[in-house]
């Protein structure tokens, strides 16, 4: 399989659910193949070099979120020539439908992934599960996983109460446990926010040798939407397939969110709950040295103004 871009356009930019998937089952066709998996799962591939990056989505996370309502992958088709294997989800399913077990069981039987050189598997959330899980039908892969859980099984993570809903699936069996399917993989890394305290003890079960750990401090529940915010995502993706990603690259991509307003917004709140207002009141001023913004000079004046308060002495 040679290196080659792919020359391709689409336009899913404010398609409803049914007009979108039907545009990428059109795409998909000519380039590679589309194909349904059970009833709330899909699998698109795009066929162009031999780097190959599979990534898990939700279908309203990539039509809501992603630059022209596209897979994350395709831009990387388009333009670095990669191959692009994109699962798709209808909500939040964390890719726990036996039909996509058996997709994957397929691709193994049939070779799919030893023609390809090198091979990613990403996603966020509980598509970052199954970035891990389902890594394990590509030995040496890299998996790039963002806010993962390990698994919903109670017997395993009873502790967290969340995701009620989803824990009625089996999480048991095939592609089951995520820190145990990420065995045959180069290299894993783990993206969490270590003050989200459920979510680090979900990171904390990826303890193998070859797992980095990526914390992001107060980047919350969307870690993949502030990668985009901070224009991250990219760069981590291609170092990734370099070879060339590791954990003081990445905190080098990370000092891009003293520029995001959103994260320095939740540093300044975080500071003043934890009675840090000196250091609030200088990161306010700082933003404000970069340009007019309400919420800084409002909360810098409130800042100062109880600080003035709490200092002046009471009359006798």
């Amino acid at each position: 399989m040679d290196d080659r871009q792919l020359s391709f356009e689409t336009d899913m930019v404010g398609l409803d659910t049914n007009a979108w998937l039907a545009e990428l089952d059109g795409l998909c066709d000519d380039l590679g193949f589309f194909e349904q998996l059970g009833s709330s799962h899909f699998a698109g591939f795009l066929e162009a070099g031999n780097d190959l990056l599979v990534t898990f989505e939700t279908v309203d996370q990539a039509r809501l979120h992603n630059v022209d309502s596209e897979p994350r992958g395709f831009a990387y088709a388009r333009h670095d020539g990669w191959s692009h294997l994109c699962l798709l989800s209808m909500g939040e399913s964390w890719f726990r439908d036996k039909a996509v077990c058996d997709f994957f069981d397929r691709l193994v039987d049939d070779g799919f992934f030893e023609d390809f050189e090198r091979i990613i598997f990403y996603g966020a959330n509980g598509a970052g599960y199954a970035a891990a899980a389902f890594s394990v039908a590509a030995p040496g892969a890299t998996v790039i996983a963002l806010r993962p859980q390990a698994t919903l099984d109670a017997r395993l993570t009873g502790w967290d109460p969340r995701f009620k809903a989803a824990r009625k699936q089996s999480f048991r069996g095939r592609y089951g446990y995520a820190p145990e399917m990420i065995d045959g993989a180069q290299s894993v890394f783990i993206v969490y926010d270590p003050v989200q305290r459920l979510d680090a003890a979900h990171a904390a079960l990826f303890h193998k040798p070859h797992v980095t750990p990526l914390p992001c401090p107060l980047l919350g529940k969307e870690i993949d939407r502030a990668f985009d915010r901070m224009g991250i995502h990219d760069v981590m993706l291609k170092l990734a397939m370099e070879g060339a990603l590791d954990g003081k690259r990445f905190t080098q991509l990370l000092r891009a969110r003293r520029y995001d307003q959103t994260y320095v917004r939740t540093l300044v709140n975080w500071l003043m709950m934890n009675e840090h207002r000196k250091l609030a009141v200088i990161l306010c001023d700082y933003m404000l040295q970069r340009g007019q913004d309400k919420f800084f000079a409002e909360t810098r004046a409130a800042l100062l103004t109880s600080d003035e308060a709490y200092r002046r002495p009471e009359n006798p």
